[in-house]
């Protein structure tokens, strides 16, 4: 991740949710009391954000102390510890909720990405991303992802040509969609065209397309698009696809498998916050 823009996601956060400050924690606590909270996963599943909490807890008090006790990426159980925090309780309380959020959020889309490997088990065919994520929070939802086992699709509109149905119904052809891309956008960008019939791989691939997508085809059609692409062009198959269906695709021979739900159907991690003197009842 872009610690710079970590830090910059991180201030705005606060700042909607703190505002003009913390009046439950500034009106009880004084600013000289500590505390101690430890951070428990109450399911099983993959962490992802420990490194938020930490950046996160930087920015309202150098006097906070976060210790992983795992680290992102690491499958954990029920139960288990995930990190403990020490500092100054006004502020430790004030960063809870906005650092819970995300962490959980996080967690739960590294978890999910985990399970689509699983399912899917193949040493040849790659889960990845697409662009379906929460806006503002796409760094931290495709880095989860990664940390999941998963894999990155573009970032944005500026890293990649991605020429769809409308790209091509306005254009006229594949063929005039893609050279007009490698004519405009330049040698360094990457050229993907959406296909859903075996006319339209074929001339994908006779337009020297980079990246060829097999869009809402059923995994028999998958297997035999393939066959039709040459081994220098990546393959990739999305639309439609659930986690219950991945079986189906690991033998279809497709490079990648592309799941908009992986960001936007996940549930999050349940992990609860409790401080050393007392244990609450989690609140929303």
């Amino acid at each position: 991740m872009n610690p710079i823009k970590l830090k910059m996601m991180l201030q705005e956060f606060f700042n909607e949710d703190i505002g003009s400050g913390d009046v439950t924690s500034l009106s009880i606590f004084e600013p000289s009391d500590v505390t101690e909270g430890v951070l428990t996963a109450k399911t099983s599943g993959v962490v992802s954000g420990v490194s938020v909490l930490r950046e996160g807890y930087r920015l309202l008090s150098n006097d906070i102390i976060v210790e992983p006790l795992v680290g992102d990426g690491d499958f954990v159980e029920a139960g288990q510890d995930l990190a403990v925090v020490n500092g100054p309780v006004q502020s430790v309380l004030t960063g809870e909720r906005v650092l819970l959020n995300l962490f959980q959020r996080m967690s739960g889309i590294a978890t999910t990405t985990y399970e689509a490997v699983q399912r899917l088990n193949s040493s040849t065919t790659k889960i990845c991303d697409t662009r379906k994520t929460t806006p503002g929070l796409r760094m931290l939802e495709k880095y989860a992802v990664k940390c999941g086992g998963g894999h990155n699709h573009r970032i944005g509109l500026y890293d990649g040509v991605m020429i769809k149905d409308n790209h091509i119904a306005f254009c006229g052809s594949i063929k005039k969609a893609v050279d007009r891309a490698r004519q405009n956008a330049g040698h360094m960008v990457k050229i993907e065209v959406e296909t859903e019939s075996k006319e339209q791989v074929l001339e994908a691939v006779e337009a020297g397309a980079d990246v060829i997508m097999f869009d809402n085809r059923k995994p028999e059609e998958i297997a035999s698009f393939v066959d039709l692409v040459p081994d220098h062009i990546t393959t990739e198959a999305s639309g439609g696809i659930q986690l219950e269906d991945l079986p189906l695709y690991r033998h279809t021979g497709v490079d990648y498998i592309s799941l908009g739900f992986l960001t936007h159907s996940y549930r999050a991690m349940d992990i609860s916050f409790n401080l050393k003197e007392g244990v609450k009842s989690e609140c929303y």
